[in-house]
C-alpha cells in the first residue's frame, strides 16, 4: 500500500466536503423552483407546458435551439479540423507536438473578454461575409473546447499504437482517408466522444463570449427570462446541469465498456 496514499477518513471526510460543495446549491436551487404562495408544489415546473407562458419562455427555446446548432457545429470542428490534426501530428510531423500542445491549450489560459476583444474585428468580418447568426459563433467556441477536447483524444491516441495500425493499413494499400475513417477513428472513438460530449458541455454552459458578441445562446436566454421570471431561469438552469452529468455518465459508461472489453 503506499504510504502516500490518504486514509480511508480522509478520503470519505473530502468526498463529503466535495459533494457537499456541489449539492448544497443545487439542492438549494430545486427547493427555490419547488416554492410558491402556499408553500411547495411543482407548479413552477409544470408551467413549462402551460401555452400561456409560451411568450415568456421563448427566449429559452430560440437560445436552445441556437446552441444546439452551435453545438453541432463545434462537434464538428472537433471531429473533422482538430483530430485529424492530431492524428497528422503524430504520425507525420511529431517534433512538432510539443508547439501545437502549446498552441491549442493555450485558449484555457486566456479569459474570455480578451478573447472577444481579439475577435470582434473578426466578427465584424464574419458578419459582413456570412451574416450574424448564433450559428457563426462555432468558430470562437470552436477556440474555446480545444484544451478540452484535445486532452480527451490525446489521451487516446496516447493509449493506441497508431503509427503501427497506419503503417499495416498502407501496407496493405489503403488510402490515408480509410486509415484515417476506418482504422485509425474507431480505436480512438472513446477520446473522440469524450471531447464531443465535453464540447457539448462547454457549449451549453458558455455565456460570456456569446453576451458580448450580442448573440442569443442558451445561457443568454437564461438571463433574459429571469428578469421576468425567476423561478424558469431556476428550472431550466437545473434541467441544463442534468444534461451535462447525463453527458459526463455516458462518458464514464463508454469508457468503463472500452477498458472492460480490453481485458475481456
Amino acid at each position: 500500500m503506499n504510504g502516500l496514499a490518504p486514509s480511508r477518513l480522509t478520503r470519505w471526510i473530502i468526498g463529503i466536503v466535495v459533494g457537499a460543495f456541489f449539492a448544497i446549491p443545487l439542492l438549494s436551487t430545486f427547493l427555490y423552483t419547488l416554492r410558491d404562495d402556499d408553500g411547495f408544489s411543482l407548479v413552477h415546473w409544470t408551467n413549462l407546458f402551460d401555452p400561456a407562458k409560451a411568450s415568456t419562455y421563448a427566449p429559452i427555446w430560440v437560445g436552445l435551439g441556437n446552441s444546439i446548432v452551435l453545438s453541432v457545429v463545434t462537434v464538428a470542428i472537433v471531429l473533422f479540423v482538430l483530430a485529424p490534426t492530431m492524428i497528422l501530428v503524430h504520425l507525420r510531423f511529431p517534433k512538432l507536438r510539443s508547439g501545437f500542445e502549446f498552441l491549442v491549450l493555450l485558449p484555457i489560459s486566456i479569459p474570455a473578454i480578451v478573447l472577444v476583444v481579439g475577435l470582434a474585428p473578426i466578427y465584424l468580418q464574419i458578419g459582413r461575409a456570412l451574416g450574424t447568426g448564433a450559428w457563426t459563433l462555432a468558430f470562437a467556441y470552436g477556440i474555446t473546447v480545444l484544451p478540452f477536447a484535445y486532452r480527451a483524444i490525446q489521451a487516446s491516441i496516447d493509449a493506441v499504437d497508431v503509427r503501427t495500425l497506419a503503417e499495416a493499413a498502407r501496407s496493405l494499400g489503403s488510402g490515408w482517408g480509410t486509415v484515417v475513417l476506418r482504422v485509425i477513428a474507431p480505436n480512438l472513438r472513446t477520446g473522440l466522444l469524450a471531447a464531443s460530449l465535453i464540447s457539448v458541455a462547454v457549449v451549453l454552459g458558455e455565456f460570456t463570449i456569446a453576451s458580448l458578441l450580442n448573440r442569443q445562446v442558451f445561457q443568454t436566454a437564461l438571463v433574459v427570462v429571469k428578469n421576468t421570471d425567476g423561478y424558469a431561469a431556476a428550472v431550466f438552469t437545473l434541467l441544463a446541469l442534468a444534461l451535462a452529468f447525463a453527458l459526463l455518465i455516458v462518458i464514464g459508461l463508454a469508457g468503463r465498456a472500452r477498458t472492460g472489453k480490453a481485458g475481456s
